[in-house]
């Protein structure tokens, strides 16, 4: 069964029991992605390691890179 039909069918049956919908397949993916980066960060100060950036500032730096640097 396919996340789609999975989702229809759930829908179908919240509307038959006159429960809310569930939210549609990937509403919240961005949220879950921000969530898991924010406690992978808190882990490793915990740890003792310097929290990392963000993918965006660390392929900007890689871009600004002169050519011939490794």
């Amino acid at each position: 069964m396919s996340i789609t039909q999975q989702y229809l069918l759930d829908t179908h049956r919240a509307r038959s029991l006159g429960d809310a919908a569930p939210p549609a397949p990937g509403t919240h993916d961005w949220q879950v992605v921000r969530e898991w980066r924010d406690e992978r960060q808190f882990r490793a100060v915990l740890a003792g390691r310097p929290a990392r950036r963000r993918l965006r500032d660390v392929l900007a730096r890689w871009r600004r890179r002169p050519a011939g640097a490794a």
